[in-house]
């Protein structure tokens, strides 16, 4: 078993972890594959490109998306995980529907090289790669009473906002509001008090 928190209670800052109200990583998470398919490559060059302008000006360095699910059709993404570095945010795109497999596909990875290897520096390390810390702020478009299932891992430390917000009518205002309600919250990271 991995040990994430303290036997009373009281949260530590994960691995690689900014101060507590510094913003350096934030996920995004919405839409479904067949959603995310649906979009030109003229719409996704002006989703990452507003969606890390906004980042920035907030300080944010690394900005990743994820889909909230697969989705009922079954379909298969026909993009392939993506990294863009622009106006000093690096912005991850990662097609992955299911936490669970993409979990299970790093502890294999990591097993390769012994069990020494695996723990949960190494787990968060090649979860959140390349970026070098895990999100500080998770947006979820969609319902606050349902975790989306492409989530497993990064939900540990990091401050939720949910939005009532379609994927296709995301835009940078939804993440601006969404990290000014971050910096009013209170960070236990993962702690009760």
């Amino acid at each position: 078993m991995i040990k994430r928190g303290s036997a009373k209670g009281e949260g530590r800052q994960p691995i690689g972890a900014p101060p507590a109200n510094e913003l350096h990583h934030v996920l995004v998470v919405g839409g479904t594959i067949a959603e995310w398919n649906a979009l030109s490559s003229d719409q996704w060059i002006d989703r990452r490109s507003d969606l890390a302008k906004v980042a920035a000006h907030a300080g944010v360095q690394w900005l990743t998306v994820l889909p909230y699910e697969q989705g009922s059709t079954g379909e298969a993404p026909t993009m392939a995980r993506e990294i863009d570095a622009r106006d000093n945010c690096t912005v991850i795109i990662d097609p992955s529907a299911d936490g669970r497999q993409r979990l299970l596909a790093v502890v294999e990875q990591l097993r390769s090289g012994g069990p020494e290897g695996v723990d949960e520096a190494a787990i968060a390390a090649k979860l959140m790669a390349p970026a070098p810390v895990e999100p500080d702020l998770t947006v979820i478009l969609g319902p606050s009473d349902r975790l989306p299932p492409s989530l497993v891992w990064e939900l540990a430390y990091s401050e939720i906002v949910f939005l009532d917000v379609r994927w296709d009518d995301l835009a940078a205002a939804h993440i601006e509001h969404s990290i000014d309600e971050f910096s009013r919250r209170h960070r236990r990271f993962g702690g009760l008090g």
